[in-house]
């Protein structure tokens, strides 16, 4: 007869990570992230929740969900989008994709993720869709048809990654507000359109020019007419960089509705947030945008580092620029079985705000060593990396899995959750699969 705790201890950590822990763990107060100090009863647990005995259980990490418990699926059906995306809620839409889902070299249109703060304009007429260009840093303001943007400008395609900057927010403790994603609030795609710095161009920028800001089509949550859902930006230089496009098409079709059709804004490397969907005006500005989702702590992480539950002052958070390099195993699914005498193929992706993954390395110890994976070479900056590598492992029972990546700039993945900010933001640990090897 299975040991009580285990009884139920998925759905628990589910329900109640803090709960689960403490029944798990032994524990009274919140988990201090370190090595070791597993007791007896709690390795026996493991073991029996897991169904196989925990190789390498010493270097576990205390206060870690095994990634055998900590990942499930929630099938659920979106308009076009395909059966297995993991809807966080539905007003507004935001869903995530399955890691095992993100396995394609290009994500599909699909199973792209949807985080939306709004409701989606109900009817889109593109023959009268336009997009103005205006601004206190504007030379003038310019009108222009999407027939006209595509044929004065220059079109071009780039693969560009797209991560939301609370993807991985499930992980931090205490919890923090807002969409709790797992893993999957990240996807790349080939999106074709110009080159935003040949439409600022061709408008004029003034010298005094600092951001570069959106407002879009989608209608607030409240219903009030006129009332923007979300306005954010890039400082000048991210948009005139040579793949921060104006894009209307993606992996060669039309962009879903849910992720911004007809038109939208792409930047590889920032926050998701800062690519605005349903695009219909552009304002240079002479300040830093101050629009809604620009100020207070939206999308903003403490300036210094603080400890885990610091309520910070607005004036101490500092705008999120540059986005953390960041891996994913995307095969095997979690949860995969193999015989102790076969080798266990691994795929992946990688992606930076850097020039590129320069490493990609996996480890079966928690951490203790680690060995290199065979990076690809991806098209253009901003693009994300496959990776692969053949895993052995030593005897049977339970392992994870787990990858870290290095960029060209040097940064590399923490084994563990990075520092705690009150919003949940750029969490970018190493991420792992369980295996059961028999």
């Amino acid at each position: 007869m299975p040991d009580k705790k285990v009884i139920g201890l998925h759905e628990l950590y589910e329900k109640d990570p803090i709960e689960a822990d403490k029944l798990l763990w032994g524990r009274t107060s919140d988990p201090v992230t370190r090595r070791g100090f597993l007791q007896k009863g709690a390795l026996t647990a493991l073991s029996l929740a897991l169904g196989s005995n925990m190789v390498f259980a010493n270097n576990f990490p205390a206060g870690m969900i095994p990634a055998g418990l900590a990942y499930s699926d929630q099938p659920f059906n979106l308009p076009g989008k395909r059966a297995g995306m993991v809807v966080l809620n539905d007003k507004p839409i935001n869903a995530e994709t399955p890691p095992h889902l993100l396995d394609d070299e290009l994500t599909p249109n699909d199973l792209f993720f949807v985080r939306n703060n709004g409701i989606p304009p109900e009817s889109i007429d593109v023959s009268s869709w336009t997009l103005t260009i205006e601004g206190e840093s504007a030379s003038q303001k310019k009108t222009y048809t999407l027939a006209e943007l595509k044929s004065k400008f220059e079109n071009v395609t780039y693969n560009l990654t797209l991560e939301c900057g609370g993807n991985g927010r499930k992980e931090f403790n205490p919890p923090a507000k807002g969409n709790q994603w797992s893993t999957g609030a990240v996807g790349c795609a080939a999106w074709t359109g110009v080159r935003l710095r040949d439409v600022l161009k061709d408008v004029g920028v003034k010298s005094n020019a600092v951001y570069v800001a959106y407002y879009g089509q989608d209608t607030h949550l409240s219903g009030e007419a006129g009332k923007v859902v979300i306005s954010r930006g890039v400082p000048v230089t991210k948009a005139m960089e040579e793949e921060s496009l104006i894009a209307w098409a993606m992996n060669g079709k039309d962009i879903p509705v849910l992720n911004g059709y007809p038109l939208r804004l792409v930047f590889g490397g920032f926050p998701a947030s800062c690519s605005g969907k349903w695009l219909s005006q552009v304002v240079i500005r002479d300040q830093v945008h101050d629009g809604p989702k620009m100020t207070g702590q939206s999308y903003r992480v403490p300036c210094k580092p603080v400890a885990p539950g610091t309520k910070v002052p607005d004036d101490e958070m500092c705008i999120i620029e540059e986005m953390p390099v960041k891996s994913l195993i995307t095969f095997p699914k979690t949860g995969a079985t193999i015989k102790q005498t076969a080798r266990l193929p691994i795929r992946g992706k990688a992606w930076t705000s850097a020039e590129k993954i320069k490493t990609v390395e996996w480890s079966i110890d928690f951490g203790s060593s680690w060995s290199p994976c065979t990076v690809r070479v991806s098209d253009n900056r901003y693009s994300w990396q496959s990776f692969d590598a053949n895993v052995s492992f030593p005897e049977t029972g339970y392992y994870e899995v787990w990858v870290r990546a290095t960029d060209s700039a040097g940064a590399a993945q923490p084994m563990l959750l990075p520092g705690w900010n009150p919003r949940g933001y750029l969490n970018n640990a190493c991420h792992r699969i369980a295996v059961k090897v028999s």
